[in-house]
């Protein structure tokens, strides 16, 4: 390839990634249902940069994942306040572009079928899960007060799973609708 080539082609890989970030928080940014501490369930707002993980693998996937990370910290700033999102500055930046970067983490078999997807989709939310889970124990339980009969360590993974298990199955159905049609490769 020549340079015009490859400038060519990284030059497209950003804008795709800036056009499914923004995506992603488009669709985040519609009505949902969303939990009193935070986490919601949407319309899908994890698949585009999903989607753009197993087109362009784990990189773009990552990147295109934290910046709708950043999207989303200022979505929820709009949606809840401040005082119910931020409770350190490290929880922040854990929870918005850290945990959304590991969406990227769904290309990493690189591979446009239904199962490795799937599989990309499990490991990709599970990571997440873990970020927030803990945060949830070692940030968001100095913060509120739990019920007691769940504990720190209980109830970190009750809330966190409910919205994710939720957000992991609609990703997965919606990627296997976009795999079946083989939009993995239409240009943009």
């Amino acid at each position: 390839m020549n340079e015009h080539t490859v400038t060519t082609s990284r030059t497209r890989i950003l804008a795709e990634i800036i056009v499914m970030s923004a995506l992603s928080a488009v669709l985040y940014a519609l009505p949902r249902f969303s939990l009193p501490f935070g986490g919601s369930v949407t319309l899908g707002s994890m698949v585009p940069v999903m989607w753009l993980s197993l087109r362009r693998g784990i990189y773009a996937g990552m990147l295109a994942g934290a910046i709708f990370g950043v999207l989303g910290f200022f979505i929820d700033i709009l949606y809840l306040g401040a005082a119910n999102i931020i409770a350190t500055p490290l929880q922040a930046v854990l929870e918005y572009p850290v945990a959304s970067a590991m969406l990227g983490l769904t290309g990493i078999f690189r591979r446009k079928t239904i199962a490795p997807a799937l599989a990309g989709v499990a490991i990709s939310v599970f990571i997440k899960f873990l970020i927030h889970y803990f945060v949830g124990v070692f940030v968001w339980y100095q913060v509120y007060t739990f019920p007691p009969e769940w504990g720190q360590w209980l109830w970190p993974a009750v809330y966190n799973g409910s919205f994710l298990t939720a957000e992991a199955i609609i990703s997965g159905i919606l990627l296997v609708i976009l795999i079946k049609r083989h939009t993995l490769e239409y240009a943009l």
